[in-house]
């Protein structure tokens, strides 16, 4: 299931909207970390350096085939090894990992879906005790050049409300220049 107002566009405009190393050092994506997760990793904006800065490896979802072959093509192209691509539609069929097993997970520009609820609890469900969720979204409080509709951006507010309901502790809250907000909740 697509997240609605979801598509992608060329990789050059997308690439100006983020500095991806900034953003995931602010996102608290550190060296120690053994297991990260990238739900939508479209053009592995985030992917491929946050693979350069953790020890552990990183599970890459999409839905979309376009983006997994392009994401491929870069993986090779790096000669990455520590980044394993799944087609999955993770909010229709779950991540299928297992409980309890991942340290963190970047939910980055996908909580404008209608269900937030749904990504939240597997996420939950995955995360072990004490891993971190990273939530980034397009600010709804100003337009913006790329990201879903205004009527349907989420909220930092929402956002947070949505984690706790899910079971989560909203450990960091920031603005990411110029047209994200940061959230970090954590499983305690």
């Amino acid at each position: 299931m697509k997240v609605r107002d979801s598509g992608m566009p060329e990789e050059t405009m997308w690439s100006k909207f983020f500095d991806p190393e900034l953003i995931l050092r602010q996102m608290d994506i550190t060296a120690d970390l053994d297991s990260v997760i990238d739900l939508g990793s479209g053009f592995g904006t985030f992917t491929i350096p946050a693979s350069q800065m953790i020890k552990g490896k990183i599970d890459a979802f999409d839905i979309d085939p376009d983006m997994i072959l392009q994401l491929q093509t870069k993986i090779d192209q790096l000669d990455i090894k520590n980044i394993n691509l799944h087609l999955k539609d993770f909010i229709v069929e779950g991540t299928g990992l297992d409980n309890n097993s991942i340290d963190y997970v970047m939910l980055f520009n996908l909580l404008h879906h209608d269900k937030p609820h749904q990504i939240l609890n597997e996420i939950f469900r995955i995360l072990k005790t004490g891993g971190k969720a990273g939530i980034i979204h397009w600010r709804s409080d100003m337009p913006t050049p790329r990201g879903p509709h205004l009527d349907f951006r989420s909220t930092p507010d929402e956002c947070k409300q949505w984690a706790v309901e899910s079971g989560f502790t909203i450990t960091k809250e920031l603005t990411l220049e110029p047209y994200h907000f940061g959230i970090l909740i954590t499983k305690l």
